[in-house]
């Protein structure tokens, strides 16, 4: 919920002039150019209720100006707010899919890579089933001539190439060299044997890592994926900020013209309303004094009637404030969302008083449109229903003069009155529903207190 206050009111003429160029200087400095007015720690969702609050605190600054611009500019405080971190988010979506696309690239190429120490292992398991099948054959044929001739091979050029044959000692040299060829032969087969088996264990072990590295391949695809859909988001986010702000600036300077005019007007007429509590209350004091000089009058008339020495005249002493004892106009259970005192325009902001700030003049109650508004005291009601001040619905109660102090108070943003001017009322009557008319961005009431035509804290009264 926003709430609102009323500005100091001084005259018109150069200094809104220099009101409203400062309020345009600072409209444009909230461009995108512009650096963030804070800087909110953690990622964007644990930022949200601060800069709410800020937002809130923005547009109470800007009360009675006008609740479109108050409005805009607090969305434009938040826009702005989200912004760097939404751009850090990005950034670091987008390292994020960096990694992701990095990973992706080293499996493929280790994926790449065994698939090659594949190929090269079933190209030597090939190579070592014909050296064994080729080494089998030789024994084979080894094993059948030396049975054909009783042990001894007859042809030997099954060994040596040769058609030849010599003396019995030259066959048995060629029978022996055939036997240790064959002894050769067969360990030759059997480290092919060994070879082959390890061989297959090194495709079985490569053939895992492909399928381990292929599911891993899989999942660092789905990886990149959810981090270039993160990074997508993180970027229409970034990009809605930035377009928010844009709009909200443009807006800002298109209503320039109108913002200079309802300035102007407003200020105009708050300083009537001011003017006329001030006369008000004047007249009302000026009344209670004529009437105690006219009471001490009667009463010395009286004392020399009865040949007294009459006394002589003492101005009344001023009592204090509390001598009206005022009540809330609310329960007690609705909180005080604002009070009273100097409101500095936020850093980043449009500072539309031209003087870092303005004078809240009351106090806002957190009252949920609807809320029934009761007298603070008992008093005349002299203005009730809708005035052109920025307060929208409004009740203005005068109660007359206490103890030399005289006291209006002020109900604004109401849904509805139930009272009119010049009726009397009593201290705790109903005399509006609360709501946010005029200018205000939501459901509260703004209550002020003028003693003696100034506008005091409440809280003094209460």
């Amino acid at each position: 919920m926003t709430s609102s206050g009323r500005p100091v009111r001084r005259s018109p003429g150069g200094r809104q002039r220099r009101v409203l160029s400062a309020a345009v200087a600072l409209v444009l400095a909230a461009s995108l150019g512009a650096s963030a007015p804070a800087a909110f720690a953690g990622d964007l969702e644990d930022q949200q209720a601060a800069l709410k609050a800020e937002a809130a605190r923005v547009q109470q600054s800007l009360e009675f100006v006008d609740a479109k611009i108050s409005k805009a500019v607090g969305d434009l405080v938040i826009y702005r707010g989200q912004l760097p971190a939404a751009q850090q988010a990005l950034l670091e979506a987008q390292g994020r899919v960096a990694s992701a696309v990095k990973e992706v690239e080293a499996l493929a190429a280790r994926v790449d890579l065994a698939q090659q120490n594949k190929a090269k292992i079933t190209q030597q398991l090939d190579a070592d089933k014909q050296k064994i099948a080729s080494t089998k054959k030789l024994i084979g044929q080894i094993a059948t001539q030396a049975y054909k001739s009783g042990g001894v091979p007859s042809d030997l050029t099954l060994f040596f190439g040769s058609n030849n044959t010599g003396s019995l000692t030259d066959t048995m040299d060629m029978a022996d060299q055939a036997l240790r060829s064959q002894n050769s032969a067969m360990d030759k087969l059997t480290q092919q044997n060994a070879t082959n088996v390890n061989s297959q264990a090194r495709l079985q072990a490569v053939e895992a890592e492909i399928r381990d590295l292929k599911a891993k391949a899989d999942a660092a695809l789905a990886k990149e994926k959810a981090a270039r859909d993160e990074a997508a988001d993180k970027k229409a986010k970034v990009d809605k900020l930035i377009a928010d702000t844009t709009r909200l600036n443009n807006e800002l300077e298109a209503a320039r013209p109108g913002i200079q005019k309802k300035l102007a007007g407003v200020k105009a007429r708050q300083d009537a309303v001011a003017a006329e509590i001030k006369e008000r209350d004047r007249r009302l004091r000026e009344a209670w004094l004529a009437e105690q000089r006219r009471i001490a009058a009667a009463a010395a008339a009286a004392a020399k009637a009865k040949g007294e020495q009459p006394p002589p005249y003492v101005p009344p002493v001023t009592g204090p404030p509390s001598a009206f004892g005022l009540r809330h106009p609310f329960p007690g259970s609705v909180p005080i969302t604002s009070g009273f005192g100097w409101r500095a325009t936020p850093p980043g902001t449009i500072d539309f008083y031209g003087a870092g700030g303005y004078m809240h003049t009351g106090i806002d109650f957190g009252a949920a449109c609807g809320t029934p508004v009761y007298a603070a005291a008992a008093g005349e009601v002299f203005s009730a229903g809708w005035a052109d001040d920025g307060g929208g619905n409004n009740v203005k109660i005068s109660h007359g003069v206490v103890q030399g102090n005289s006291l209006t108070t002020i109900y604004y943003h109401n849904t509805s009155v139930v009272v009119s001017p010049g009726q009397q009322v009593s201290q705790g009557q109903l005399i509006a529903y609360s709501g946010t008319t005029g200018n205000s961005t939501g459901c509260h009431s703004h209550f002020e207190t003028w003693l003696n035509g100034e506008a005091v804290d409440p809280m003094r009264l209460l």
